[in-house]
């Protein structure tokens, strides 16, 4: 009888954990759909590895994807203003050191101008030498290639009034170029790996283009010769090795007419002596005495 309850109790447990365990394909895709969300986050912030979908007719390649450089960044401060965008002039203060020594080659606050009178000339100081003002931040626009891509790329993100230290591979500094060093500037040896603390001051729009002056109305475009200012361009640049074709929506240009043979010169004709003068006759003959 012990024997007959004890097999029923085992069956009912088994039956009981046949019913709370999930199938294998389940558990398979729930452990599937965090790591799927992680990737495509990654994708999406940039974070490493990189997930991507191939065009028709690609093939996934296996193994580990690998990076050449690895540009990071920490957030000192994440601010409060309205996040910068790309194409605009943002406007940094700045410090930058090399990554091996801690050397600063670079701050924001050694950048100082000269103060203006209004007259429009330097203040001078009682040294005789121009009165410096404060320094400014610098003013760049952001994502065009300005700056090293480290730097352009490291404050993507940044809103105003927020701090950030960027950590900047050589090859996303100044590769294996090295800047000499000069009495106010320590110098960058080649595949120097650098550091940068920002903050972000504020974000203006970029200036518009300076606008060409319009010609007035009826004026006729200077022309010059070929290659002088104001010179039309040709509408058929000749090109090496290429007969120069004709612009047929002008009339095409008659050659002018060769000029005449100069005919030789005539001998002159020699004139005719002059002839004696004869005494005019008197229709009446003189009367004698």
């Amino acid at each position: 009888m012990k024997r007959l309850a004890f097999l029923l109790s085992f069956a009912a447990c088994a039956v009981m954990s046949a019913q709370t365990a999930p199938t294998k394909s389940t558990t398979a895709k729930t452990a599937a759909t965090p790591a799927h969300h992680a990737a495509s986050k990654a994708a999406s912030t940039g974070e490493f590895p990189l997930v991507y979908k191939l065009p028709a007719g690609e093939r996934r390649i296996p193994g580990v994807q690998k990076r050449v450089a690895v540009l990071s960044y920490q957030d000192i401060k994440v601010g409060t203003g309205a996040e910068g965008e790309a194409g605009k002039m943002w406007h940094v203060k700045y410090k930058g050191w090399r990554a091996a020594d801690g050397v600063v080659f670079d701050n924001w606050e050694d950048h100082k101008r000269p103060e203006m009178g209004p007259d429009g000339k330097p203040v001078m100081g009682p040294d005789n030498k121009p009165k410096m003002g404060d320094p400014e931040p610098l003013v760049f626009p952001q994502g065009v290639g300005r700056l090293i891509p480290g730097f352009d790329y490291g404050v993507t993100g940044m809103r105003i009034g927020g701090k950030r230290r960027l950590f900047i591979p050589w090859e996303m500094a100044y590769g294996v170029r090295s800047l000499p060093e000069r009495a106010d500037h320590p110098g960058i040896p080649a595949k120097s790996d650098l550091v940068f603390d920002v903050e972000l001051v504020e974000v203006t729009d970029m200036p518009a283009p300076p606008q060409r002056p319009m010609p007035p109305m009826g004026a006729r475009p200077q022309t010059g010769a070929p290659g002088q200012p104001g010179a039309a361009p040709h509408p058929n640049p000749p090109v090496e090795g290429k007969p120069v074709v004709p612009d047929a929506t002008k009339p095409e240009a008659k050659p002018a007419a060769p000029p005449a043979p100069a005919q030789p010169a005539q001998p002159a004709q020699p004139s005719t002596p002059p002839q004696p003068s004869t005494p005019p006759q008197s229709s009446t003959p003189p009367q004698s005495k």
